[in-house]
This record gives structure tokens, sequence and C-alpha cells, in this order.
């Protein structure tokens, strides 16, 4: 049996070296040589050679002394909570529209393909549509709001809203261009939560809401009192997931407006590339801004855990913890006694 599984295991080791040679290379290497070069001087298209500064933390207080650094951490962090907040509520009340156990919803599979689609749609490609749609002075947009504006009902409607008017020039406003980029978020990722929290509750013994049901319990009863609390990890998971992404957003904001205008739509990421790949190359400030942003992602995503931690879960671990003490007490005595 002992050499079987020896013969068995040393497969599994085989199968998995791609895996673990394709992580050495691409993603343990770049964050330690990252975590190095956050202490150097390393900047300069080409450069390869770098020294230790005298004071090491020096490009940590350029980085967190700029203020374009908190510019774009507030825009990072505003337009995640914006895109984030309807995108969660969007994905429940699909979820608990397609859980529904007493309302069968036809073409389920069709509805789940089409909300689910924006997620693999290439963010270059949402990023030119959009950039189209309220492209100045012709664009669909502007298109329809010219034909609208020649009605007299919708006139009066646009002229209230600021929009009396066209064409306007959409991309030029700090306000709209954020708004388009947390719809764009938003629009992108909500099929992908919606799919996670379905699988979740799918996970659900079905024993559970049959007893619910025959108790008299209504829809949002059984929403409130049986699914949420039993999809908390599910929950946990989409919400440190989305932190993450979030606070790296980098496509849509790089290429949709390259962070404009003047840095309305600028994060993080965004900056991050800016320091490395742009102008003066400093790869030693990026390097240092990035380890900045792990660490509050880091630190963001250990409160999360903690508040949305299972306190009956811990309360048990408590109680096992001193049962255990005591018993390894009882026997440290019973040996004592053993031994007199």
């Amino acid at each position: 049996m002992k050499k079987n599984k020896l013969s068995y295991a040393k497969y599994g080791y085989l199968f998995s070296l791609p895996f673990v040679i394709a992580f050495l290379l691409f993603s343990l290497y770049p964050i330690c040589y990252t975590l190095i070069i956050g202490f150097t001087d390393l900047k300069g298209m080409g450069k390869t050679s770098f020294h230790f500064l005298a004071d090491p933390l020096q490009n940590f207080k350029v980085v967190l002394a700029a203020p374009t650094f908190h510019t774009a951490l507030k825009n990072t962090v505003f337009m995640w909570v914006c895109n984030f907040i309807p995108q969660v509520l969007l994905a429940l009340l699909l979820t608990a529209w397609f859980t529904d156990r007493s309302s069968k919803v036809r073409g389920q599979g069709l509805f789940k393909v089409i909300f689910y689609m924006p997620n693999i749609i290439t963010a270059a490609t949402i990023a030119i549509l959009f950039n189209a749609m309220f492209g100045y002075p012709m664009g669909p947009v502007n298109d329809l709001l010219a034909k609208m504006n020649s009605v007299g009902f919708f006139h009066g409607l646009l002229e209230k809203m600021g929009l009396g008017a066209p064409p306007i020039y959409f991309l030029q406003s700090k306000t709209t261009t954020r708004a388009i980029v947390i719809f764009i978020q938003t629009w992108m990722w909500y099929g992908y939560t919606m799919i996670i929290l379905i699988s979740g509750v799918l996970g659900i013994s079905p024993e559970i809401f049959e007893a619910a049901e025959v108790d008299g319990a209504g829809k949002w009863q059984i929403f409130f009192g049986i699914t949420l609390p039993n999809i908390r990890p599910i929950l946990l998971f989409t919400l440190v997931t989305s932190l993450i992404g979030g606070l790296s957003m980098f496509d849509i904001p790089k290429l949709f407006m390259l962070g404009g205008p003047d840095n309305a739509t600028l994060t993080t990421s965004v900056y991050i590339y800016n320091q490395a790949f742009s102008g003066s190359y400093m790869y030693n400030r990026a390097a240092a801004a990035s380890i900045i942003m792990f660490i509050i992602m880091s630190v963001a995503s250990a409160i999360l855990f903690f508040i949305m931690r299972d306190k009956d879960e811990v309360k048990m671990q408590k109680i096992k913890k001193e049962q255990m003490k005591l018993r390894k007490a009882e026997e440290r005595a019973a040996r004592k006694g053993a031994k007199a």
C-alpha cells in the first residue's frame, strides 16, 4: 500500500510542476523584486543596476506626500464604493429571482448568459465603445439628445437636466467621466457576482427551505433569514475579491480616459503605471506605491474578515479550546497522582 501511494504521489507532483514553475517565475519573483526595488534608487529606462538608499523609507515618504497619489487613492476608493454597492444589490436581486422556488423563471440559462456577457468582453473593446458613444461633436448619445431636443416635451425635460444644448462634450466633465467609469465597472462585474452568489445559494440544503415554507415563512423572510446567513462565506469572498479588484482598477480608467480629465479618473494602478513607464521611469517610486497599496488591501481585507466572521463559530472554538485545556490539566493531575 505504501509503495502504491508513493508511486501515485509522484505523478501529482509532476502535474503540479508547470504551475509551480510559472508561479515562481511570473508571480513570486516579480513580487520579491518589487519589494526590493522599493528601497532603492532604481530609475531610468533600460537601467538594471541599483543601490539601496541611505534612508530606506525615502521612496515611501515621497509617494505618501505626493498630491497626485492622494487624488488617485481618493478616486479609486470613491469609484469602487460607487460601483460595488449597486453591483452587489443588483446581483442579490437577480439571485433571489433565479433561486426562488415558487416562481420558475423560463429561460434562466439565456438570462444568465446575457447578464454575464459583459464580463467576458475585453476592457479595450468596452473602452473604445463608450468613448465612441459619448463622442463629440458626433456620437450616438449626442445624436439621440439632438433628436429628443427637437420634441417639445423632451426639450423642456432636457433643459431642466442641463442637457438642452447638444452637442455636449461629455468627456470633458469630471463628474460625467467618473459616472461612466462607475457604470462600466458595475455593468461588467454584476453578472460575475450574480453567478457566484447563485452557486452559493444552490449549495444550501433544500430541506431548510422546505421547512421554512412549511412553517409559513414568506419569500423575503426566507431570503433574509435563511439565504443571506447561509451564504455569508460567499459574500465575504465577493467583498474581498471586489475590494482587491476595485483598489487595483486599471484597464477601464487607463484605456477609456487615460486617467483624465484633470486626473478625475486617475486610479492608484494608473498612477503606478505612469510612475514606472511614463516620462522619468521612476521604478523605485512605482514599487513603493505598489507596496503601499498592498498594505492597504491587506489591512482592509483583514478588517472585512473580522467584521464578517461567524461569531457563533468563534465562541464554539473558544469553548473547545477551554475544554481541551481542562482535559490536559486533568490528565496532568492524574499523572502526578499516579506517580505519587
